[in-house]
Formats: C-alpha cells, sequence, structure tokens
C-alpha cells in the first residue's frame, strides 16, 4: 500500500487502469520521476471525467 500522493500510488493507480509503460516512449513508469507519473495520471483523470 502506498501513500496518497506518492509516486508509488501514482504508478498503482495507472496500473489498475492498464496503464504500464509510457504511452509516447514505451519504457516503465518506474523509470520516471514523480511528477511525470502524476502529469499522465492527471491526463487520464481529466479525460475520464470529461466524458
Amino acid at each position: 500500500m502506498a501513500y496518497i500522493g506518492t509516486k508509488g500510488w501514482y504508478i498503482q493507480q495507472l496500473k489498475e487502469k492498464g496503464i504500464y509503460y509510457h504511452p509516447t516512449e514505451k519504457k516503465k513508469l518506474e523509470l520516471y520521476k514523480t511528477f511525470v507519473v502524476r502529469n499522465l495520471y492527471l491526463q487520464l483523470t481529466s479525460k475520464h471525467n470529461q466524458d
């Protein structure tokens, strides 16, 4: 279990949605810094909320 707002939490949330790699660079999410993973998560949730 990861604390909310940490890199591990963002990665856990993305993996639950089926995203294991960065969409454009095709590297594992664990290789990126927290702000990159957070931005991916926010983009995913903002698209999901708009639909």
